[in-house]
């Protein structure tokens, strides 16, 4: 394979909540009757419900300036520059929660840090900003590894983990090495510090969970991620479409922009004609290129054709994209952007801005109007921060620029945004996010794309990060939304023997389940497994890998009812080169 090969790829508040799961206390904090003390793991007895042995700020508008701060009682407070910086650590048994006042100076971020040795044995694994990009693994202690979102210690068999609560009104990651855990709570406003006024921050909330003798280092994931999305109602359905049962079909790997009408309701009879007789309907998602009116000269009048087949139509949206002539009024400033003019970006709304925001809603507004039932909505975290999640390490923004509002968090911006397109779309609709903060969307979003795109041209994209993101992101399903590890392509260009395993092991995960078919692909083979697997996705069959601690892309994986390996290497090896991040054409 070439190593400059070019591949085709791809790119208010919350008014009501409807009847929801609410995930009890009982289901993640194991009680005394699942383990006693005498069955704890010293070595990851994790003290980050504990006041830490250090606080510092960073303080500054661009240019930080680190301050010690001092403990009296629960309160943390800065002297002579940051004398108005005081961060309370209010600690409890189950979780602990930081709030923040800064009335004077501008805060960029706050770390944590708990002196507590760790044995040389551990390995750590850490979640993404946003989507993952073939890169979630557990890995020994690494120092200046930034584990975003929550942190995962495993050491002699036994897993303990902490985390932040979804929802946080900061960017959060974990730090661990051998002599302590650091927690950095980012504060920013876009790259700059926010200007909290006299309002008092609630930044984050601290939870932990220790795994117990024998448990998996799966379910005590599981476990954490409950403990973090515990209290946030996540609906089990919207307007009578559930919420943890999306399969069909989306045209992107085989069409990539160039679909067609004729195309989409040959999608569309397709997936009616395999799926499971009486049972949940599918969805075809429209993606990219609908917006040619030559192609697609009535949304409404296809939408409607679709769901006259039986299937429930969905729409793919780029909602922050603003047209050329915009008033740079409106928009997000250039400097937000990292790289060359090529690697940038078009030009964004701000959504501070009450008259941009409404811009950005009214994307959504029109899909609904048109009669989409879905609503997949991609590259705001990028249009936002000018980062894709691969590129933020310890960062999330870069450079000298701001919101708007300087008043919020970047964080508190994301959430906000979220909650107007819920609003937006209303609580009838199912909302699947691409390219979006899966930790701020819980409860606002049913769906999450957790990783970069596979491909319907190359099997070594799927396999890096379809692979990845499905087993390293399977703990959120259901608990946080229903994951999304992208589409099973099923093109000339793939070898079937490989995407056939994709599509079974997709299914037997119980997760978003949409092919991408395109129609040179298909025959009765493929037909026949695509039916099996929809049939299997339907049945909620919860698969999880078993060999995920070794390996990026765990070959073995088991669910209640049976256990199955993959072999998900091609013949001649794989590609060595790397695979890039991939976005589609402006």
């Amino acid at each position: 394979m070439s190593e400059t090969r070019k591949t085709i790829t791809r790119r208010n508040v919350l008014q009501c909540v409807p009847p929801a799961l609410l995930i009890p206390t009982a289901s993640w904090a194991l009680q005394s009757k699942d383990v006693s003390p005498s069955h704890a793991h010293d070595a990851l007895d994790l003290p980050v419900l504990a006041q830490p042995d250090l606080v510092f700020a960073f303080v500054g508008d661009f240019e930080a300036q680190r301050l010690g701060l001092s403990k009296s009682g629960s309160t943390w407070t800065g002297t002579s520059r940051g004398a108005g910086v005081k961060v309370d650590f209010a600690a409890a048994a189950q979780q602990a929660v930081v709030s923040i006042t800064a009335p004077t100076v501008p805060v960029q971020r706050i770390q944590f840090r708990w002196k507590r040795r760790l044995a040389e044995d551990v390995l750590a694994l850490g979640d993404a900003w946003e989507r993952s990009y073939g890169d979630l693994e557990w890995r020994p202690l690494q120092a200046e590894r930034v584990l975003p979102w929550y942190a995962l210690l495993h050491s002699q068999g036994r897993t303990s983990g902490m985390g932040v609560k979804t929802g946080a009104a900061t960017f959060a990651f974990w730090q661990a090495d051998p002599s302590g855990i650091s927690l950095w709570l980012d504060v920013r406003n876009g790259g700059n510090g926010v200007s909290l006024g006299n309002r008092t921050l609630k930044a984050a909330t601290i939870v932990q969970c220790k795994g117990a003798s024998g448990e998996s280092a799966f379910a005590v994931t599981q476990r954490l991620c409950r403990a973090m999305a515990h209290g946030t109602q996540v609906p089990s359905s919207r307007g009578g479409l559930p919420t943890d049962v999306i399969y069909g079909s989306n045209d992107w790997y085989y069409a990539y922009g160039q679909n067609t009408l004729d195309g989409i309701l040959r999608d569309a009879d397709l997936v009616a004609s395999l799926a499971p007789a009486g049972g949940i309907k599918p969805f075809t998602v429209i993606d990219d290129g609908y917006q040619d009116a030559s192609r697609f000269p009535s949304l409404s009048k296809l939408a409607s054709a679709i769901r006259d087949r039986n299937v429930i139509p969905g729409l793919w949206i780029r909602p922050l994209r603003a047209a050329s002539g915009t008033p740079a009024n409106l928009l997000l400033p250039d400097s937000r952007w990292i790289g060359t003019r090529d690697e940038q970006g078009p030009v964004a709304y701000d959504p501070t801005i009450p008259e941009a925001l409404h811009a950005i809603v009214s994307v959504a507004a029109e899909a609904c109007e048109w009669g989409f039932e879905l609503i997949k909505h991609d590259f705001t975290t990028w249009e936002l921060f000018g980062l894709w999640g691969s590129q933020m390490g310890a960062s999330p923004a870069r450079g000298n620029w701001h919101f708007n509002d300087r008043t919020v968090t970047n964080a508190e911006v994301v959430t906000a945004l979220y909650r107007q397109l819920r609003a937006t779309c209303g609580q009838d609709r199912l909302i699947l996010g691409c390219n979006t903060v899966g930790h701020l969307s819980v409860g606002l979003f049913d769906a999450s794309r957790t990783g970069d795109d596979v491909s319907g041209k190359e099997w070594e994209r799927t396999r890096r990060t379809g692979v990845n993101t499905l087993a390293f992101r399977a703990p959120h399903h259901m608990t946080f939304y229903s994951v999304d590890a992208d589409c099973v392509a099923i093109t000339p260009d793939v070898p079937w023997s490989l995407s056939r395993q994709w599509l079974k092991a997709v299914a037997n995960s119980g997760t978003v389940l949409l092919i991408s078919p395109d129609p040179r692909a298909i025959g009765a083979e493929q037909k026949q497994s695509i039916r099996e697997a929809f049939a299997r996705c339907i049945a909620k069959p919860a698969g999880q890998p078993v060999d995920w601690i070794k390996t990026r892309t765990p070959v073995s994986w088991r669910s209640v009812e049976a256990a199955q390996n993959y072999d998900w290497t091609q013949e001649e090896g794989e590609s060595p080169f790397p695979i890039g991040i991939q976005r589609g054409p402006d």
